[in-house]
């Protein structure tokens, strides 16, 4: 991270696990690849894996680097439709020749006492073309979506998965999805975010309560790997859901706390913007340093509250289909911008539009009652703790 700008402090390497972000500037890249683990029962576990995909697409388009995609989904076969399914075509137009896409499985749900051979045929057939993509090393990213429920049911020996997972080559990013990670899988893990799902307290009848809110309001946050990632798998979804329908889904990306240059959601950004123009607006706000709480300068609240204002328009307009806030809940947390505005803007958006709300943050503000979605990134293990470099077109 940087320090403000009037600070002599070194800057530290690690996840800084406390309001603010890292910034872009002066940051170190590595070049080796790492196991990412999502899982837990909260929403935004194929949405992140999404978002690395997008930034090394975008990466590789803008610096000409040579970057391949396979996203492996055991457990999604036909008959079903899914969240990403959408994000996934609108990747495959926009960028031919670059996202591999395998679906195996059957598109129901089922426990492992109701596993059949079909299953079991499925889930090795993904895995066999699996192992031959991480062998071939043609691509840069491999995604195993769906592939901790896999083993969980026993539909693969996990021992077997650990041991090719571990001999992956050096500069291979490969990130599993999906509840139920075993414990092998996970102390082999370079990452491991869980996405932790906050629910209502139980109802009237004693059943757990499922969060209400108001329907079209997602929240990720929490200190694990994911939420900004999260965020651009959900602007993909968005651009997919228009094209699949024929009509427009324009989508407004928002980012607080976040000035400067060298973030590759931009690059991702404009990268999509070619292949889908007038469909994605972008603007980011704050000064290329982190903000620490104490330490606020007169331009963090002025930077605050001109993003705040372009996003009150924004979502009142109805003009966004989707309108994400990135890094708005640690700039309310840091007090550059007042809860009661933002609370009575999501209370009157109009029915059809989504916003996502990210970022981590001490104090809840009052606006995460209202939503549908409060997805907690809960960091159980992270490379950067050990002082691996964060890499460009993965970690930001």
């Amino acid at each position: 991270m940087s320090p403000p700008a009037s600070s002599t402090q070194t800057p530290q390497r690690g996840t800084g696990r406390g309001i603010g972000i890292r910034t872009a500037a002066g940051s170190d890249e590595r070049a080796h690849g790492q196991l990412h683990v999502y899982d837990g029962d909260g929403k935004g576990k194929s949405q992140a894996a999404l978002g690395v995909v997008l930034r090394t697409i975008g990466l590789g388009i803008c610096e000409q680097k040579r970057t391949r995609v396979l996203l492996l989904r055991f457990l999604k076969g036909p008959g079903r439709a899914y969240d990403e399914d959408s994000a996934i075509e609108a990747l495959q137009q926009g960028f031919p020749h670059l996202i591999d896409q395998v679906r195996t499985g059957r598109g129901e749900f089922f426990t492992a006492e109701e596993a059949t051979r079909f299953d079991r045929q499925e889930a090795q057939r993904g895995w066999d073309i699996a192992r031959g993509a991480i062998a071939s090393n043609l691509y840069s990213v491999v995604v195993l979506d769906e592939l901790n429920p896999v083993l969980d049911l026993g539909l693969l020996d996990t021992d077997e998965v650990v041991r090719t997972l571990s001999a992956k080559p050096a500069g291979m990013e490969v990130i599993a999805t999906g509840r139920g990670a075993p414990g092998a899988l996970v102390q082999l893990a370079d990452l491991h975010s869980e996405m932790r799902a906050h629910r209502r307290p139980d109802d009237a009848d004693g059943e757990p309560g499922q969060a209400q809110g108001l329907e079209g309001i997602e929240i990720y946050t929490g200190e694990g790997k994911g939420k900004s990632t999260s965020a651009l798998g959900k602007a993909l979804q968005a651009i997919g859901r228009g094209i699949s329908q024929d009509k427009s889904h324009r989508v407004l990306i928002l980012q607080w706390l976040k000035g400067g240059s060298g973030y590759t959601e931009d690059a991702a950004i404009a990268a999509l913007r070619e292949s889908y123009p007038h469909l994605v607006d972008h603007l980011r706000s704050g000064r290329d340093a982190i903000v620490w709480r104490g330490q606020q300068q007169p331009i963090d609240y002025v930077e605050a509250e001109r993003a705040w204002e372009i996003a009150r328009a924004a979502i009142a307009s109805g003009l966004y289909k989707t309108v994400i806030l990135d890094e708005i809940n640690p700039t309310v947390d840091l007090e550059l911008l007042p809860v009661e505005p933002i609370v009575q803007t999501l209370l009157r958006k109009p029915a059809e539009t989504e916003v996502i709300l990210t970022g981590r943050c001490k104090n809840l503000p009052a606006y995460f009652a209202l939503a549908s979605v409060h997805s907690e990134m809960v960091c159980h293990k992270h490379y950067a703790e050990r002082g691996v470099d964060l890499k460009r077109g993965v970690d930001y």
